[in-house]
Protein backbone atom coordinates (compact mmCIF):
# COMPACT_ATOMS: atom_id res chain seq x y z
CA UNK A 1 0.00 0.00 0.00
CA UNK A 2 1.33 3.40 -0.90
CA UNK A 3 1.33 6.30 1.54
CA UNK A 4 2.43 9.91 1.56
CA UNK A 5 4.35 10.76 4.71
CA UNK A 6 4.61 14.47 5.48
CA UNK A 7 6.79 15.16 8.49
CA UNK A 8 7.44 18.55 10.05
CA UNK A 9 10.54 19.26 12.11
CA UNK A 10 10.61 20.57 15.63
CA UNK A 11 11.26 24.32 15.74
CA UNK A 12 13.21 24.68 18.99
CA UNK A 13 16.74 26.09 19.01
CA UNK A 14 18.35 22.60 18.98
CA UNK A 15 16.18 21.21 16.16
CA UNK A 16 18.66 21.94 13.36
CA UNK A 17 21.52 20.30 15.29
CA UNK A 18 19.42 17.17 15.85
CA UNK A 19 18.63 17.03 12.11
CA UNK A 20 22.31 17.27 11.21
CA UNK A 21 23.22 14.60 13.76
CA UNK A 22 20.54 12.15 12.57
CA UNK A 23 20.98 12.83 8.85
CA UNK A 24 23.73 10.27 8.04
CA UNK A 25 21.76 7.38 9.56
CA UNK A 26 18.54 8.67 7.99
CA UNK A 27 20.24 8.76 4.57
CA UNK A 28 21.50 5.17 4.97
CA UNK A 29 18.02 3.96 5.88
CA UNK A 30 16.43 5.89 3.00
CA UNK A 31 18.87 4.31 0.55
CA UNK A 32 18.19 0.79 1.82
CA UNK A 33 14.42 1.33 1.75
CA UNK A 34 14.67 2.76 -1.78
CA UNK A 35 16.67 -0.24 -2.99
CA UNK A 36 14.08 -2.53 -1.38
CA UNK A 37 11.31 -0.73 -3.29
CA UNK A 38 9.68 0.59 -0.12
CA UNK A 39 10.57 4.25 -0.70
CA UNK A 40 9.49 5.62 -4.05
CA UNK A 41 10.20 9.34 -3.82
CA UNK A 42 11.20 11.78 -1.14
CA UNK A 43 12.75 15.07 -0.30
CA UNK A 44 13.03 17.93 2.12
CA UNK A 45 10.44 20.60 2.73
CA UNK A 46 12.25 23.94 2.74
CA UNK A 47 11.49 27.35 4.12
CA UNK A 48 11.92 30.59 2.13
CA UNK A 49 15.64 30.61 3.02
CA UNK A 50 16.20 27.10 1.66
CA UNK A 51 16.58 25.48 5.08
CA UNK A 52 14.99 22.06 5.61
CA UNK A 53 11.98 22.17 7.90
CA UNK A 54 10.51 18.75 7.20
CA UNK A 55 10.24 15.88 4.78
CA UNK A 56 7.87 14.34 2.26
CA UNK A 57 8.26 10.66 1.41
CA UNK A 58 6.11 8.47 -0.81
CA UNK A 59 6.40 4.93 0.50
CA UNK A 60 5.10 1.54 -0.59
CA UNK A 61 4.83 -0.98 2.25
CA UNK A 62 2.95 -4.29 2.20
CA UNK A 63 0.99 -3.26 5.31
CA UNK A 64 0.43 -0.26 7.55
CA UNK A 65 2.16 -2.27 10.28
CA UNK A 66 5.32 -2.34 8.13
CA UNK A 67 5.14 1.45 7.79
CA UNK A 68 4.70 1.78 11.56
CA UNK A 69 7.70 -0.51 12.14
CA UNK A 70 9.85 1.72 9.91
CA UNK A 71 8.84 4.78 11.92
CA UNK A 72 9.92 3.04 15.15
CA UNK A 73 13.53 2.94 13.88
CA UNK A 74 13.60 5.99 11.59
CA UNK A 75 16.50 8.19 12.79
CA UNK A 76 14.48 11.38 12.32
CA UNK A 77 11.84 9.98 14.69
CA UNK A 78 14.24 8.41 17.19
CA UNK A 79 16.44 11.54 17.09
CA UNK A 80 13.49 13.87 17.66
CA UNK A 81 13.86 15.68 14.33
CA UNK A 82 10.26 15.20 13.21
CA UNK A 83 7.71 16.71 15.57
CA UNK A 84 4.53 16.02 13.61
CA UNK A 85 3.93 13.30 11.03
CA UNK A 86 0.89 13.15 8.77
CA UNK A 87 0.34 9.84 6.94
CA UNK A 88 -2.30 9.37 4.27
CA UNK A 89 -3.01 6.54 1.82
CA UNK A 90 -1.69 7.54 -1.59
CA UNK A 91 -1.59 6.22 -5.11
CA UNK A 92 1.29 7.12 -7.38
CA UNK A 93 0.09 7.66 -10.93
CA UNK A 94 0.96 4.94 -13.42
CA UNK A 95 3.15 7.21 -15.54
CA UNK A 96 5.37 7.91 -12.51
CA UNK A 97 5.59 4.24 -11.52
CA UNK A 98 7.37 3.53 -14.81
CA UNK A 99 10.44 5.29 -13.34
CA UNK A 100 10.59 3.16 -10.20
CA UNK A 101 13.47 0.66 -10.33
CA UNK A 102 12.40 -2.93 -9.96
Amino acid sequence: MQYVVIAYDFTDEKAWDRRLTARPEHAKLVESKYKAGEFLYGGGIQNDSGKSIGSVIIVDFPTKEDLDNWLKVEPFVVGKVWERIDIQPFRVGNVFMERIPK
